[in-house]
């Protein structure tokens, strides 16, 4: 199953040039998911490509850090922010990339874009 995430647009330039290999999230899905449709939120707004989830990390914060920081893509401040008021969160590992040629606006899809994740 595939799902659309929300991804900031810095955030969608650092998995495109490799240095983040990891997405985090609060929350995770529900249902097995195996592609991430990457929407780049504003002021990008635009559907750019999807990745193949190699793994799903679930850890406590501090190993979770210890285990993706090499390829954040963030810094550890931001990570502590992100999580605050959780004990544990979630990595989702980017394995296998692919860029749309052309960007597609989400409307084309008849969807709005999803404040966490959207099942498609």
């Amino acid at each position: 199953m595939k799902v659309l995430l929300s991804i900031k647009p810095e955030f969608v330039e650092k998995i495109i040039n490799g240095e983040k290999k990891f997405e985090f999230r609060r929350k995770i899905f529900k249902q097995e998911v195996d592609i991430v449709v990457i929407y780049a939120s504003s002021p990008l707004k635009l559907v750019v490509g999807e990745f193949v989830i190699e793994d799903i990390i679930k850890k406590d914060l501090g190993l979770l850090w210890k285990i993706t920081n090499k390829y954040a893509g963030i810094n550890e401040d931001y990570f502590w922010q992100y999580f605050k008021g959780v004990e544990f969160g979630y990595a989702l590992k980017i394995g296998k990339l692919n860029l749309y040629e052309n960007p597609i606006k989400i409307e084309r899809f008849g969807l709005k874009p999803p404040q966490s994740y959207l099942y498609l």
